[in-house]
């Protein structure tokens, strides 16, 4: 967590916290609460955003959140809505942003950035993402296994982000292009449970959890800056 963030945190009367259900322990407030200051009075607004795909199952959720986060602000409150990660990378803090943006024009936003996993993993696997004239590309890969090909050809490096469901397909492409040996599967990135697998295919592929990535390293033109490879 940043000093910012810390800050932020500790001076808002409300904390919005989002959970996936009512039943497992936000992991947002769990990133947060060993930095609460002690004394810290601040309301805990837990709040429920299913893992879903089925805007019918979502779509009420987020209209709670935005009406419990509303009353609140119309009191006068000020709220912070915690993420994890960074606010404005694949967050349904970006949800929370246009609705408030819509119904409340004249209330100041102030967005604080956060470490995302795109920063996170290539730290903790120290494989660089990109240097010199690089490119690289971040895909949701759940969403695009089947037009991935044109991606991985193009780039120099991809990080495929929702890789859980899609493992098995994911591999066949990789193994097609000749990029197997380039990928590192991380999972759980730069927590207590972290987990980093340099050869795919032994990856549990029943044990797949939802926070996992693949990084796709091609290194063609790594180093051109400093005349290791040519331009």
């Amino acid at each position: 967590m940043t000093l910012r963030a810390h800050k932020v945190i500790n001076s808002v009367d409300v904390l919005a916290i989002p959970q996936s259900n009512a039943w497992t322990k936000s992991l947002a407030w769990r990133i947060c609460s060993p930095n609460i200051d002690e004394g810290n009075q601040a309301e805990r607004l837990f709040l429920t955003f299913p893992m879903s795909r089925d805007p019918e199952v979502i779509k009420p959720h987020w209209d709670s959140a935005f009406q419990q986060i509303g009353d609140r602000l119309e009191q006068g409150k000020s709220v912070a809505f915690l993420t994890q990660g960074d606010p404005m990378v694949y967050s349904t803090f970006i949800y929370l942003y246009e609705h408030i943006r819509t119904h409340f024009p004249k209330l100041p936003i102030d967005i604080v950035p956060g470490i995302s996993s795109i920063s996170a993993v290539p730290g903790v696997t120290g494989i660089p993402l990109v240097d010199g004239q690089e490119t690289f590309a971040v895909i949701p890969a759940s969403y695009h296994i089947d037009n991935l090909r044109p991606y991985l050809r193009q780039f120099d490096s991809i990080v495929l982000m929702k890789v859980s469901s899609v493992m098995a397909p994911l591999i066949e492409i990789l193994r097609d292009e000749g990029l197997l040996a380039c990928a590192t599967y991380v999972e759980r990135g730069t927590s207590e449970n972290q987990q980093i697998i340099s050869n795919l295919e032994d990856v549990d592929q029943s044990r797949c959890v939802y926070f996992s990535m693949v990084i796709i390293n091609k290194k063609e033109r790594a180093g051109i800056l400093a005349g290791k490879a040519p331009s």
